[in-house]
């Protein structure tokens, strides 16, 4: 909830792409605990590797195209160590 506010200034293709990658790392946790209930929902394990093929391809453009929005997203996400 925090990391939206600090996010406001950005302008609006920015914002929409830093809600996309929140969208993706929170449905990524959703599914990473729903997988230790039930490791064989091949389903949601196939639905999980998707997800985060795609929030790679956006790093990766982000990476390619801005490499400081990109270190400000992943430090504010806590997505990379």
């Amino acid at each position: 909830e925090d990391k939206t506010v600090t996010f406001t200034t950005l302008n609006q293709s920015a914002n929409n792409m830093i809600n996309m990658l929140m969208m993706f790392v929170m449905f990524g946790a959703i599914m990473v605990i729903s997988m230790k209930g039930a490791k064989k929902d091949i389903v949601t394990m196939r639905s999980l590797v998707t997800l985060v093929g795609k929030r790679r391809k956006l790093l990766d453009y982000l990476k390619k195209n801005d490499i400081e929005r990109y270190r400000t997203i992943i430090k504010e996400l806590g997505i990379r160590k």
